[in-house]
């Protein structure tokens, strides 16, 4: 328990870290940021005589956001050396039957990599505004273990075909839309000023829902550089037909069929 708790911490203070990380990037005084944070950091601030406050901030902030670069690159990080389709590991691996230690070993590999595949997924819809939280991809990860434990326990079957497949991937997508791993700001796009539905989420998501059953499905057991691709551009062709069944009171079972056939037509 005390091991979890410690956990949890990590890995929101991660998260917040990340956030911090990102602000200051937006301040950068050499164009990579936006000027509106600079803005917003100095409408805190009383009134100087004289201009260039706004200058001395983003000053400042490049030379932070350095700093932090710097050091981090003397800290070992747990990430993959390359984020493409053989990151992607099958949802037996995820989730697999055992002790404490390796559930606690399968949640944090989870996490790490859906963490850098929606970073990759987010990369290729040109979405560049948007924060990914790893504390809810573990959330995600608790959520599938108890709501789902007998659909993933069926997996482990030899000869269980592609419809228990199919619907983990369908459970791990709707775990994934309930606890929201990614916010966007408000100008993402395609987003409407009120975002009555899911749509966004649904197109970065779904493709690592079906990354894993592609993984999980496959024969040889070597995922291909180009499976997430594959996902991407799959999950965007079906994206209409996910979005209406994600709507329905039952989307796990609307959205079984639907990952059936893809995970039956793709390679």
């Amino acid at each position: 328990m005390l091991r979890q708790i410690s956990e949890d911490v990590r890995v929101n203070l991660k998260d917040r870290l990340r956030e911090v990380r990102d602000i200051i990037r937006q301040s950068r005084h050499d164009g990579t940021g936006e000027a509106s944070a600079v803005r917003e950091a100095t409408s805190l601030l009383p009134t100087f005589p004289g201009k260039g406050i706004e200058g001395l901030l983003s000053h400042a902030a490049s030379a932070v956001d350095e700093a932090l670069s710097i050091a981090e690159s003397f800290v070992p990080h747990e990430r993959p050396i390359r984020v493409d389709g053989t990151t992607v590991k099958g949802l037996g691996t995820y989730f697999p039957a055992g002790n404490e230690d390796r559930q606690l070993s399968a949640e944090r590999l989870f996490r790490r990599d859906m963490y850098y595949l929606t970073k990759a997924v987010l990369a290729g819809l040109k979405i560049d505004n948007a924060r990914i939280h790893e504390a809810d991809f573990a959330a995600v990860h608790v959520a599938m273990r108890k709501r789902h434990g007998g659909l993933l326990a069926t997996l482990a079957t030899p000869d269980a075909g592609l419809r228990p497949i199919a619907a983990a991937c369908a459970a791990l997508l709707v775990e994934c839309l309930n606890h929201h791993p990614v916010r966007f700001g408000e100008s993402a796009p395609g987003t409407p000023a009120a975002a009555p539905d899911r749509t966004l989420d649904i197109s970065c998501l779904a493709p690592l829902a079906l990354a894993c059953g592609l993984a999980t499905a496959g024969r040889d057991g070597s995922p291909e550089p180009d499976m997430l691709e594959i996902a991407i551009l799959a999950a965007d062709i079906r994206h209409d037909r996910i979005v209406q069944a994600c709507a329905k009171a039952r989307p796990i079972d609307e959205l079984t069929p639907i990952f059936v056939t893809l995970l039956a037509h793709l390679p």
